[in-house]
């Protein structure tokens, strides 16, 4: 059976502007929140988050930026990367597909566009709207951009949307329909409506006097999530396909799994997303001492951090070394578990684990051996990366080095 080689990967995020630029800075411990100096952030709970540079579009021409969300635009600048990194495959349009999640998807659009009705009236509503809005649009612009036919997909599963989206890839993969797929997720949702709605929630941290310090996963002074906007997109092919050009391979997405965890709309069940960990070891044919990295979703709330460290253990028994990005990063909703595989993957690849930032004091609860302080070395083949979302959606995906 073939198997789904990583051949390209791009990234879009707060602490770099490009794949490279991003594993770099998260080995240094750089960190991406900063204070939000807009005027509409003046009045609100939280003032903080892990925003992309603008500069970012700059490559993009006019006529896409004036037709594009936000969204759209980080989907087709890392999606562009991706593509470039894998040596712009020559495939069969016929066998290259796009999978691209979000949580999202164009809510900036949804959000100023309802201004404009509101304040100017239908006639200034833009004409582009429904097509900047609409949660497949970072699917849609990029599978056109590549000229990819075998099907643009956008799995829409809040905070696990980027790993279904690299999970799916995998299966068309394995199923033979196509040869190459493009896959990830993207976030673009850093408005005061959406910090004001998960404020409301009180699920974010409200530490805006030391925006650096805020998202700390694990740590025992946790408050809460940092949002952050961004996009991670790999490019994956069968192995056959890869080794017949010659590709270069970065690793293999070695098993995957979704559940649903039928529990509850917020909170997650770590009894189901330990069941998630052992059904994505068993596609990968691993048993847990197989795993000797973990890339935790751990984005800093109280609950949800202790309830993934209860998943952990339960499902590996003795957990590997754990590292979460979020410290650096904040969270990126529909991106955060591409870009966890990213992380996984590199640090399988390159034999170097990125810190978990702000862990000043470990959550006794958590009980997790977690990379703290600095980078340091690994020896892992196999990594595995969850992803937990509202309304109960469990990923995990097994990474391995070549």
């Amino acid at each position: 059976m073939t198997r789904a080689v990583v051949t390209g990967y791009g990234a879009v995020t707060p602490v770099g502007l490009t794949a490279p630029d991003t594993w770099d800075a998260l080995l240094r411990g750089e960190s991406g929140v900063r204070t939000i100096k807009d005027d509409w952030a003046a009045d609100l709970p939280v003032r903080i988050a892990a925003r992309v540079d603008d500069a970012f579009s700059e490559g993009l021409a006019v006529r896409e930026v004036r037709r594009t969300d936000r969204a759209e635009q980080l989907a087709l600048v890392a999606g562009r990367e991706a593509w470039a990194s894998a040596g712009s495959p020559d495939v069969d349009p016929t066998r290259l597909a796009v999978v691209v999640g979000s949580a999202n998807g164009g809510i900036a659009t949804t959000l100023d566009q309802s201004r404009v009705l509101d304040e100017q009236g239908p006639r200034r509503v833009s004409p582009h709207t429904v097509t900047m809005l609409m949660a497949n649009g970072p699917a849609a612009w990029l599978s056109i951009d590549l000229g990819a036919k075998a099907g643009a997909r956008a799995p829409i599963s809040a905070c696990a949307a980027g790993s279904e989206a690299i999970a799916m890839g995998r299966e068309m993969i394995l199923a033979g329909t196509a040869d190459v797929v493009v896959c990830g997720g993207v976030e673009a949702g850093v408005r005061a409506f959406s910090l004001a709605a998960f404020a409301a929630a009180r699920a974010m941290s409200t530490r805006n006097d030391q925006p650096e310090r805020a998202s700390r996963p694990f740590d025992v002074h946790r408050d809460g999530f940092v949002m952050g906007e961004g996009s991670a997109l790999l490019v994956l092919e069968s192995e056959e396909h890869a080794r017949a050009r010659g590709a270069v391979v970065h690793g293999v997405v070695s098993g995957a799994a979704l559940t649903s965890d039928a529990f509850d709309i917020v909170g997650g069940d770590p009894e189901n997303q330990a069941r998630t960990i052992g059904l994505a070891l068993r596609s990968a044919g691993l048993s847990p001492a197989d795993v000797g990295l973990v890339h935790a979703h751990a984005t800093s709330t109280p609950v949800g951090d202790v309830n993934e460290a209860d998943a952990l253990r339960a499902a590996l028994a003795i957990p590997p070394p754990v590292t979460s990005t979020k410290g650096a990063t904040g969270h990126l909703l529909g991106a955060s578990g591409s870009l966890g595989v990213l992380v996984a993957l590199l640090a399988v690849r390159d034999g170097r684990v990125p810190p978990t930032l702000n862990l000043d004091s470990l959550d006794p609860a958590v009980d997790l051996d977690v990379v703290r302080g600095a980078a340091q070395p690994t020896a892992a083949r196999h990594a595995l990366v969850n992803a937990f979302g509202f309304g109960g959606h469990s990923a995990s995906i097994v990474v391995s080095r070549d």
